[in-house]
């Protein structure tokens, strides 16, 4: 075989591509770069790539897709792939695949977390020992405290990480609502959790809200302003899946009148924001009142840890390699038609 030339429009790593290099071979070249904009890759790079490996910060577009000349296959180094235009990619005959068995421990503790944040008051009390260790020092001076054995958690969308975030949820004592109308019957038995058949009734019943869905045309702003006032003043949100799940501005608004009492975000519509997004408005002047206290934002950070980068790296490596090698897919996210896959068939 003729040696192959893989790209990766933009790496989120630091070095020269040492877990893709040694995963791939050494009949296998690379092209490594950092960038969020399409237009600063070099058309010939392009044409030039046999597959492409990409991560979160570029859009794959049809205009991208167009210079394709020769890529076989577009591997998502991650799970979600709502930047990646599936359809343009099938007309095009190349398949999509993602990277789902990576990351599924980081996002569900991270979700966890932000729930311990919140419910805790962790951060609210490192905050004031900060302003000062003599009157911050008040176990009273957070204003999210609440028990976690006896209450109900509600999980939206109960795939691989959502079932690790309810698994989690359990063991604290909670009792767990699970909202998924694409899994099949049974699943919530598996996990040891109630289904709800109408996203309403898990909103309304549920002290703490843990997203997990895919962004799609169903979900999108799905958490708007009638759904959060849907659900219980005293409930906190959490968002480790997508950023445009939610509406954030409907949310700023229930937050500020308290129509519920927290939130906890790892992810946003658009990454980062900016200057005149809401959110790093309510952040950059440090006097909102609900940011530390009733907000709390991570930057996308979930799905991060040293073990989870570098399964990421390698899995979605080897699933191009294996295509390219073998004609074989794995985790497929597209229906293209293509010599190859027609066929396997």
């Amino acid at each position: 075989m003729s040696r192959l030339r893989l790209l990766t429009p933009d790496a989120q790593y630091p070095d020269d591509a040492l877990i893709e290099r040694a995963t791939a071979g050494d009949d296998v070249d690379w092209d490594i770069y950092r960038e969020r904009s399409p237009e600063q890759l070099p058309e010939e790079v392009l044409r030039s790539c046999d597959a492409m490996v990409v991560w979160h910060e570029m859009p794959v577009s049809p205009q991208l897709i167009s210079k394709l000349d020769r890529c076989k296959i577009i591997v998502r180094a991650g799970v979600g792939f709502d930047h990646i235009d599936l359809q343009a990619a099938a007309s095009a005959g190349i398949p999509v695949c993602n990277t789902p068995d990576y990351g599924t421990s980081e996002v569900a503790d991270h979700a966890i977390a932000l729930m311990l944040t919140m419910r805790r008051g962790i951060a609210s009390y490192h905050r004031n020992l900060m302003q000062s260790p003599q009157d911050g020092f008040d176990h009273a001076r957070a204003p999210l405290l609440a028990r976690l054995r006896g209450k109900t958690f509600g999980v939206i969308g109960l795939g691989r990480i959502g079932i690790a975030t309810a698994l989690r949820a359990k063991a604290f004592g909670m009792r767990v609502l699970a909202y998924d109308p694409l899994v099949s019957r049974g699943t919530e038995i598996a996990a040891g959790v109630d289904r709800c058949d109408h996203l309403e009734e898990l909103l309304s019943q549920s002290d703490v809200v843990s997203l997990h869905c895919p962004l799609t045309a169903e979900t999108r702003n799905m958490i708007n302003a009638e759904r959060l006032s849907m659900m219980q003043p005293h409930a906190i949100l959490i968002n480790t899946a997508r950023g445009a799940i939610i509406d954030v501005n409907a949310l700023l608004d229930a937050l500020r009148q308290q129509t519920i009492a927290g939130a906890g975000i790892d992810v946003l519509p658009v990454e980062p924001p900016s200057k005149s997004d809401e959110i790093a408005l309510a952040y950059a002047n440090g006097t909102d009142p609900i940011v530390g206290e009733r907000l709390f934002v991570t930057p996308h950070a979930a799905w991060s840890s040293p073990e989870s980068v570098a399964d990421a790296r390698r899995l979605s490596v080897e699933t191009a390699m294996q295509f390219l090698r073998e004609g074989r897919l794995r985790n497929l996210v597209n229906s293209p038609v293509t010599p190859a896959l027609s066929g396997a068939a």
